[in-house]
């Protein structure tokens, strides 16, 4: 039997591209078990994409018939180059709309921070060109940062994507490497800029990986699963139609989420108010995120003199009503809810609080703060404080008293003045708040408007030349220069002071 087989022609289509390599390629061709075999094969260097046909011609030596055709096509495609992407999402894990003027940077970290956390300079990353630029001493690039920019800014297409390639050769893939991976948003953007901590820690030579962790310095998780650390691997990145420079693609995939998630508002039913009345707030909790928030809790602080009124509380949501709890501790109120704020919607709270006479000493402001959990990464929102101010007006009800007393010349040592004993005028008084009375002609002074409770005087002697203290002859404890009463709210006491010549002592 004589077989020719005609290795006749090699039909080669290039196609370059930066999602393919150089690969080497070996075509082997089926034995034949006969005499008589030629085969010609000539051999190429392995384009991209190979496209190999053989023509054949066969004799039959029984019937002299002979045969022939074309093999069948066999077509050779590399596998594409190994380059992980990384991918900024939102804060529940899904593209964001719009990508325009976000982008990525990569930053040593400040050589004067020994905490490794705050921001040098840039990394001076590799230059990598298009495919199609004929420069055998610059690598290819790969999509979508060709040139390994840094910073990079995003696109809508493909939507969040970016990579950077870090060089071995140059001491970048090192173990104990550490790197700042920054996220920065555009102006009056919803979104809040992200930092994360790159730390380089061991090198896999069989793979050809990179062991990195990624560890949150914002404290907002990583991803959707509330990790504020992670591990992940660079891969090694080859180009046979370039020099090979040992670059690793750093693709890390983060949450970006917004800087505001949640939105306390506090509204009261009045303006001012006076001990008796009773005032009405309204607490709203709005959700601002793409996600249903749980979890709520609101810690609201009332003003002194407000008396909160538990069975006056009432919760509604979507129009529905909802149990609201709560707990009180002085004068903060906490209320908490089950219930689960769906995007854009709004939790109201509304509760009673009655005045007391005690509300006159103080500024009639309360604050309120609002917390909640996103129930896809538990991510803990906040907000506030939400502040109300109520103007206080005294009405008919003040549980403030007054002080009055004198001091005169005691004659006969009993403590109280009698017909004779003139009062002493210019004599000064020191209250225990540091506030200084002085008697008039008649030795009498008051002070008006002070808060219930004790209270103490002194006398100042020093602003009575000439006289001492007169003795007590029938109580013991007024032989001092210092008087003790106790106010009542709304109350009258006297605070008195005996003094005799000092000459007739």
């Amino acid at each position: 039997m004589n077989v020719l087989i005609i290795y006749k022609k090699a039909k080669q289509t290039i196609f370059r591209s930066i999602w393919y390599k150089q690969l080497a390629t070996t075509l082997v061709l089926g034995s034949f078990i006969t005499t008589g075999l030629q085969l010609k094969l000539t051999a190429q260097e392995a384009p991209t994409i190979i496209t190999n046909q053989a023509s054949y011609t066969y004799t039959d030596p029984n019937s002299s018939y002979k045969y022939q055709g074309i093999s069948s096509q066999l077509q050779l495609v590399p596998a594409p180059l190994i380059s992980k992407l990384g991918k900024i999402l939102g804060c529940a894990g899904t593209i964001l709309p719009d990508y325009t003027g976000v982008s990525v940077g990569l930053y040593e970290t400040n050589i004067n921070d020994p905490t490794g956390t705050e921001l040098g300079k840039l990394v001076a990353l590799t230059r990598t060109e298009l495919p199609d630029t004929p420069n055998n001493k610059v690598p290819q690039g790969t999509a979508p940062n060709i040139e390994n920019s840094n910073p990079y800014f995003l696109s809508n297409n493909p939507a969040g994507v970016y990579n950077f390639l870090l060089d071995a050769n140059r001491g970048q893939t090192t173990s104990g490497k550490t790197y700042i991976l920054v996220v920065y948003s555009p102006p009056n953007s919803i979104y809040q800029q992200r930092r994360v901590k790159i730390q380089i820690v061991g090198n896999d030579q069989t793979n050809n990986s990179v062991k990195y962790i990624a560890s949150s310095l914002d404290g907002q998780p990583l991803n959707s699963t509330g990790a504020t650390t992670v591990e992940d691997t660079l891969f090694a990145i080859s180009n046979g139609e370039r020099p090979q420079l040992n670059l690793l693609s750093l693709a890390f995939t983060t949450n970006l989420c917004q800087a505001r998630q949640l939105q306390i508002i506090k509204t009261g039913d009045r303006a001012t108010a006076e001990p008796g009345d009773t005032a009405i707030y309204r607490i709203s909790v709005r959700n601002l995120t793409d996600i249903g928030l749980k979890n709520t809790v609101v810690t609201d602080n009332l003003p002194l003199g407000f008396q909160f009124i538990p069975k006056s509380v009432r919760g509604e949501l979507e129009g529905q009503a909802i149990n609201i709890t709560t707990d009180r501790n002085g004068n903060t109120i906490t209320f908490r809810t089950d219930a689960t704020i769906p995007p854009e919607k709004i939790l109201n709270i509304a509760y009673a609080a009655q005045l007391t006479p005690d509300a006159l000493r103080g500024n009639g402001r309360n604050s309120a703060i609002a917390n909640a959990l996103r129930i896809d990464n538990r991510l803990s929102t906040k907000d506030g404080p939400a502040t109300h101010q109520l103007l206080i007006r005294p009405g008919i009800v003040a549980d403030c008293g007054t002080i009055i007393g004198r001091v005169f010349e005691d004659k006969n040592f009993d403590g109280e003045q009698q017909t004779g004993e003139p009062g002493i005028a210019n004599a000064v008084i020191f209250l225990e708040d540091g506030n200084r009375i002085t008697t008039d002609p008649n030795g009498l002074f008051s002070v008006a408007n002070v808060l219930p409770g004790s209270h103490s005087g002194v006398l100042d002697l020093s602003s009575i030349p000439g006289y001492t203290l007169a003795p007590n002859r029938k109580f013991r404890e007024r032989n001092s220069q210092s008087r003790w009463v106790r106010l009542e709210p709304g109350g009258l006491v006297r605070m008195n002071f005996a003094v005799t010549p000092s000459r007739s002592k």
